[in-house]
């Protein structure tokens, strides 16, 4: 799949390892990971192969980078969270911001969606990042000012919580993307998922 001309403009400035990662971006969400060669990722990037294992090591590493950058730009948005007194609005915001940083960046979505949960070759799952570990933190230090604030029952386990939250997030947005690609069963959409955690996360006192 050829690059459009503007995203080959942009492909063509910078430094290599920067033009290597919009490249992989573009490509992984194009046309899927395992489908990708590091040969046409270097190519689109106008770079070579060894410039790519320099940078990355591996095309997992390259994935693996690839999120890790966009956990970073989706950080700075979850900081200004912290004025936020209710710790019960504080993860409504923090859903907000995080579906913002997401349409803000499409094919992210779609690979942190579709390619991030896989578990690869070498034994491990990709997403599983220092930027998603800390963007996990920051559930379970909302969670914990809950518990703290009467807003989470005592006996529900916090991070069992979490991962119903992240799982319900993670599934509906995933189910919307299936069908837009591939006719999957679901009308489900983001006004869906708003109105599950606006009745949720009042059940959870």
């Amino acid at each position: 799949m050829a690059a459009s001309p503007s995203n080959h403009q942009e492909q063509t400035r910078g430094s290599s390892r920067d033009r290597i990662l919009a490249a992989a971006k573009q490509l992984f969400a194009a046309r899927g990971y395992e489908n990708t060669s590091t040969v046409a990722i270097a190519r689109l990037a106008g770079t070579s192969e060894s410039q790519l294992m320099k940078h990355f090591g591996s095309k997992e590493g390259l994935l693996e980078c690839i999120f890790d950058s966009g956990w970073e730009n989706l950080s700075a948005h979850i900081a200004e969270l912290q004025s936020i007194a209710s710790p019960d609005k504080k993860l409504h915001a923090l859903l907000d911001a995080t579906l913002a940083g997401l349409e803000r960046d499409i094919e992210l979505k779609q690979l942190m969606l579709l390619e991030g949960r896989r578990i690869r070759r070498e034994g491990r799952m990709v997403l599983m990042t220092n930027g998603f570990l800390a963007y996990v933190s920051v559930i379970d230090g909302i969670l914990a000012e809950m518990r703290a604030a009467g807003q989470l029952r005592a006996d529900l386990n916090p991070q069992a919580v979490r991962s119903g939250l992240v799982g319900m997030f993670e599934g509906i947005l995933r189910d919307q993307l299936l069908a837009e690609k591939a006719d999957f069963p679901s009308s489900a959409n983001v006004k869906d998922l708003r109105q599950l955690f606006q009745i949720i996360i009042p059940a959870l006192k």
